[in-house]
């Protein structure tokens, strides 16, 4: 099913707007600026984010400038928390290509994600309305904070889905509860309704997220990062947090060890990531993320009126859970 096309069948012409928006953004004079923001507008994605926002605004109401440069906002900054997060990752790749540290340094790829935040801001500004720009500059707290307890965290003794959770709330179903509750925002919705669209977000935001964890344990090129990745940058994801949690198996606790402490091998990860599948770990997974979905349907059937909008959201759930990178 091209889910892609359901998504933006009700908002095109406000996508085409928004490139176009997000795009004169990335424009600079200066020789070597110019040339990282052409890089970046090159490796743009699919557009979920600002594509909720869109889809969140024409069914409170409708798409305005102040939707426009929220949108904008909000994706330049969520842009440069990807280049700064690289850098602070040591990431060469991004989506498969090379990430801006990796193609320039890490010096420019700072810099450069310190530009992105300043026209976010500008852009957030240009909305006149003061509670989109509280929401922007929390976001930009909470991913922030968020990163900084998936570093305590690697150091934390304690292997705990709570703090999965917390961490990933913070880290990624943020700026999907911050997309929804700006896009009803913008259309005027009742206090009401965007504390649904938020929590609407939320579930959504884990979803994309624990997909994500789920492609770490198998070997795929088009995903864009090998098997095992995340281990071997200390975190441990749900499918593993759940084995280990489940069996009572003091080696592959110790790799987990080890793992957070960033000495376990290459072998000794894919001793862990084959630990995780054979002990239910994706399974649970898996049926954590439907759990999430049949919260997220429930705001559509109780919210969405309109059955494009309600095509329209529901594919981008299912693409969401179901997508393969």
């Amino acid at each position: 099913m091209d889910y892609l096309s359901l998504i933006k069948q009700p908002i095109e012409g406000d996508l085409d707007d928004f490139n176009n928006l997000f795009n004169s953004s990335l424009s600079h004079t200066d020789g070597l600026l110019s040339q990282a923001l052409a890089y970046i507008r090159q490796r743009t994605g699919k557009r979920m984010r600002p594509m909720l926002i869109l889809l969140m605004a024409r069914n409170f109401g409708d798409v305005t400038d102040v939707t426009q440069n929220a949108a904008v906002g909000l994706e330049l900054l969520h842009t440069a928390s990807l280049v700064h997060d690289d850098v602070v990752d040591e990431s060469s790749e991004r989506r498969g290509q090379a990430s801006v540290n990796a193609e320039y340094d890490n010096k420019v790829a700072v810099l450069v994600g310190d530009y992105l935040l300043s026209t976010a801001l500008l852009h957030v500004a240009y909305t006149r309305n003061t509670q989109i720009v509280k929401y922007l500059a929390e976001l930009g707290r909470t991913l922030a904070s968020g990163e900084i307890l998936q570093l305590s965290n690697i150091a934390n003794e304690k292997i705990s889905e709570d703090v999965y959770y917390q961490v990933i709330k913070q880290k990624t179903a943020a700026l999907f509860e911050a997309c929804c509750a700006i896009g009803a925002l913008s259309a005027g919705a009742s206090e009401q309704e965007i504390e649904s669209a938020k929590k609407f977000g939320q579930d959504l935001g884990i979803i994309f997220q624990i997909r994500d964890d789920i492609f770490d344990y198998y070997d795929s090129s088009d995903i864009g990062k090998p098997t095992g990745n995340d281990m071997a940058e200390g975190k441990l994801t749900l499918p593993v947090i759940y084995a280990l949690n489940t069996v009572c198996d003091d080696a592959m606790t110790a790799l987990a060890y080890k793992v957070k402490q960033r000495t376990a091998t290459a072998d000794e990860i894919a001793l862990l990531v084959d630990f995780a599948k054979r002990n239910g770990g994706i399974d649970y997974a898996e049926k954590q993320m439907w759990n999430f979905h049949a919260e997220a349907i429930r705001f559509i059937d109780t919210h969405v009126r309109s059955e494009v909008l309600r095509k329209s959201l529901v594919a981008y759930l299912d693409y969401v859970i179901r997508r393969e990178k």
